[in-house]
């Protein structure tokens, strides 16, 4: 993978220092958005499942627990994190274990006040320590490196994309926010990254996203003479990229052959396809 501060490549959009205190407090009220859901749930609610198959509540919170955990090391020791991602996580891999799951099971199976304690605990740590850090500094991760601004970006897209699968077990709607722009500008940016997870070449021309804001007004990313466009709103297209809803259940258009085959494989996050949802599962 390449460097995800740059055009078109997998992880994040880069992002000026000064953009960062702007970022970590939009961070913090997605995440107090999601507390809010769990902070009374009874240990039946907590075991309930999620469109996320084999997950249950407690998994969602162990995953972003496990993830905070991961991205504190990574920005306040560099050299630790190398070392960790060569010992364990190696050893997972090469047996034939996926990290990620064993690092949501192990997690879920805490008790779920230990749980919420440990989610807590690392998203103040991850705060504290990316704003600790220094603006263009280049911190280790699993894929290319990334800047603070857009590891900050990269926990906000999770912790709402994970909230949305919690919501859903719940049978909740949460109310859509201008957070979501940073989703909506990062599902743009992995663009790139969706064509080459599906072994397709990179696009040879920019697309244009034309979404509507939560609030009625408009947001838009890229060339106004970019010849592929996809309009809708931006819940939908939020939804679309963190690969929460299918897109025959959202009202996206593309126009355009890139666009066209862009949405059905668009993804925010690294690593392989993920299955996605079938239609109609969890609208």
């Amino acid at each position: 993978m390449t460097d995800p501060d740059t055009p078109d490549t997998p992880g994040t959009p880069g992002a000026p220092g000064h953009v960062l205190p702007g970022l970590l407090a939009d961070l913090r009220a997605e995440s107090a958005v999601l507390d809010g859901l769990v902070a009374g749930l009874s240990a039946a609610d907590w075991a309930a499942p999620t469109p996320a198959e084999g997950w249950t509540v407690a998994h969602q919170i162990a995953h972003l627990a496990w993830t905070d955990d991961w991205t504190a090391l990574a920005t306040r020791d560099p050299e630790g994190f190398t070392a960790s991602l060569g010992g364990r996580f190696t050893q997972l891999l090469a047996a034939g274990a996926d990290p990620v799951e064993d690092g949501a099971r192990e997690g879920a199976a805490a008790e779920p006040a230990a749980l919420l304690a440990r989610w807590r605990a690392g998203r103040a740590q991850v705060q504290a320590a990316l704003a600790a850090a220094p603006a263009d500094v280049r911190l280790p991760w699993f894929g290319p490196p990334m800047k603070p601004a857009s590891m900050a970006t990269a926990r906000l897209m999770e912790t709402w994309a994970h909230g949305q699968d919690v919501a859903d077990a719940l049978g909740t709607t949460r109310e859509p926010t201008d957070r979501l722009r940073h989703i909506a500008h990062l599902g743009l940016r992995t663009l790139g990254f969706a064509f080459a997870a599906h072994g397709l070449p990179a696009p040879q021309r920019p697309v244009r996203l034309e979404l509507t804001a939560p609030d009625g007004g408009s947001w838009a990313f890229g060339p106004t003479d970019a010849m592929d466009v996809v309009t809708g709103p931006a819940l939908d297209f939020c939804l679309l990229v963190t690969q929460r809803r299918h897109r025959d259940d959202l009202a996206l258009t593309a126009t355009g052959p890139i666009a066209t085959i862009w949405l059905p494989i668009a993804q925010t996050f690294a690593g392989p396809p993920g299955k996605g949802r079938q239609p109609g599962a969890g609208a």
